[in-house]
């Protein structure tokens, strides 16, 4: 007897988009870096950390932090605008 087996994609849908080539960084010093937290547990303790240490011995000169409301939903387009708007560098990640 055979059985069915149900596969679901586990990725957000996205859209493709054209984008500018990034530019290389030439060091963090004096750069703003941001962080998107996915919403999942601990990687707002992780962001503390690291945001502190990239200031204190890389020179960072500030660091934004946004969160999303979900982490099985892309970032909305205004959380995306703002970021791109005031970072040189973003970082995006999770937690548990």
């Amino acid at each position: 007897m055979s059985a069915i087996i149900h596969v679901f994609e586990p990725t957000a849908p996205y859209g493709r988009k054209e984008m500018a080539a990034c530019r290389a960084l030439d060091g963090l010093r004096g750069k703003v870096v941001g962080f998107i937290d996915n919403a999942k547990p601990n990687f707002n303790h992780m962001v503390d950390d690291l945001a502190e240490l990239l200031v204190s011995r890389y020179g960072v000169k500030k660091t934004v932090k946004c969160t999303k409301r979900s982490p099985g939903i892309p970032a909305p387009e205004d959380i995306l605008a703002d970021v791109a708007r005031q970072c040189d560098l973003v970082i995006t990640g999770s937690g548990d």
